[in-house]
């Protein structure tokens, strides 16, 4: 089993909402030994917390999609729009939701639910090099990292949380945390 060090940097802003509890802001740091982890996708479990549904959009573009990872809650929706020059064809056969929008030109877009909790890889069946990842998880309180391994979760209530933390290519990482104000975490994955 490898040895999984978790280090991340969590900044904590307290504010009060309209029913008097304490609501924070998590302002995080994620890194892969001492390198910044940008791509990374952290989230805390948050069994009881609502989790609205909503809708994201996954651009192609540039026979790119943009962002190369996506977070969404479960119950949301993802848009894929053709802003590219050419055709696409979007699909995902492994792990998390499986589907295949087949082949659909420029200007046109295609919308998929993801229902359940999950990692989903995605390709273009006729351009190879593109990839992207839409991770599902059942939680309000998630982000993706930037280019420098930070990270913001809003509207986080005070109290004990399990956290998770993946990025491609990596194990999922776990541990515990009491989310008040001043509290700090560190996430780090092991070097590779």
């Amino acid at each position: 089993m490898p040895l999984v060090v978790v280090i991340g940097v969590l900044l904590l802003s307290a504010v009060v909402n309209a029913f008097g509890a304490d609501v924070l802001t998590v302002q995080g740091h994620a890194s892969v030994g001492n390198r910044t982890a940008a791509d990374a996708v952290v989230w805390l479990e948050a069994p009881d917390a609502p989790r609205p549904p909503r809708r994201a959009v996954l651009d192609q573009r540039n026979l790119s999609f943009m962002p190369a990872v996506l977070a969404i809650s479960t119950g949301s929706t993802v848009r894929f729009p053709n802003n590219d020059r050419v055709l696409h064809n979007i699909f995902s056969f492994r792990d998390g939701k499986k589907f295949d929008l087949g082949l659909y030109p420029v200007g046109q877009t295609r919308d998929v639910k993801f229902d359940r909790a999950g990692v989903s890889r995605l390709f273009c069946n006729i351009h190879p090099g593109m990839a992207a990842y839409v991770v599902v998880v059942d939680s309000p309180y998630y982000a993706v990292t930037d280019r420098g391994g930070a990270f913001s979760l809003v509207g986080v209530p005070a109290g004990q949380y399990t956290y998770h933390a993946w990025r491609p290519g990596a194990t999922t990482i776990s541990g515990k945390v009491a989310i008040e104000t001043n509290t700090s975490l560190e996430v780090q994955w092991p070097a590779n």
